[in-house]
């Protein structure tokens, strides 16, 4: 692939629903493996790349045969402890397969608010990158608690973004963008190509869609607000199509582009 954008860093969230299959909660391999080919595509033009992604609890809750959604947090800690480690195992296979090395990085709300972590994991970034490892981060939600957790992985992306320096945040989530109601519902609902200010779509947010994910359009808007007060613009689009990963570095319209403040 030829480099044909202006991007040096970008992030790219994941979430569950685009992990896992549907149907089992199992963790969709094929759509893994397109998602990794394409980063080490995207690295391999020079853009260095940050991976974050959801997709420990679901692991854990198939590794362990257990379907019932209503857990505790015990559960939910001790199902992110199981999983965890096989979800890095399948993104670090991958990933070197096609010739790139991956590292791990387990946050919880504190190294953000804490001054002197936030720079320990900003130099952490930095020295990923100059050994030209990707990152792939998650919360650490075997050890976090209410007072510790992000809450919500589309919130963990964007302060990701931000300690990371990334240009661009992606959000690869279950559905297309951002629309003016909710498709599910309306078939004439219209995909909203950019958004200049958040306060004049808060009223299209929705809950979340999906069995198996945590985030609906308000958590994604929030994660807009974020990264945009830190000069980082994001996109959401659809996480089923992880090579539309393409388009948007070579500078193409997909999804819903938030404008980050210094754009503005």
């Amino acid at each position: 692939m030829e480099k044909t954008f202006n991007y040096k860093r970008i992030a790219v969230k994941v979430g569950s629903s685009t992990l896992t299959h549907e149907t089992t909660g199992r963790l969709n391999l094929r759509r893994i493996e397109m998602l990794v080919r394409a980063l080490s595509d995207i690295k391999n033009s020079g853009c260095e790349v940050v991976l974050i992604s959801s997709g420990a609890v679901a692991a854990g809750a198939a590794k362990l045969s257990i379907s019932h959604r209503d857990r505790t947090l015990e559960e939910k800690q001790a199902l992110a402890a199981v999983g965890q480690p096989e979800l890095m195992q399948i993104y670090e296979r991958l990933f070197s397969d096609y010739g790139h090395n991956v590292g791990q990085i387990l946050m919880t709300r504190d190294v953000v608010d804490d001054p002197h972590r936030l720079v320990l994991a900003k130099n952490t970034f930095t020295k990923l990158f100059e050994l030209s490892c990707i990152p792939i981060v998650n919360e650490n939600d075997s050890v976090s608690n209410e007072e510790m957790q992000f809450g919500d992985n589309d919130t963990l992306s964007a302060y990701v973004a931000a300690v990371a320096r990334a240009d661009l945040l992606v959000n690869l989530s279950d559905i297309d963008g951002l629309y003016d109601s909710d498709p599910h519902k309306n078939p004439n609902a219209r995909l909203i190509g950019r958004v200049e200010s958040l306060d004049d779509v808060s009223s299209f947010a929705g809950d979340a869609g999906s069995a198996v994910g945590t985030g609906g359009m308000v958590t994604k808007l929030r994660a807009a607000t974020i990264a945009g007060d830190a000069g980082i613009p994001m996109i959401i689009t659809n996480g089923k199509r992880p090579f539309d990963l393409y388009e948007i570095c070579d500078g193409k319209a997909v999804g819903t582009y938030f404008v980050p403040k210094k754009e503005l």
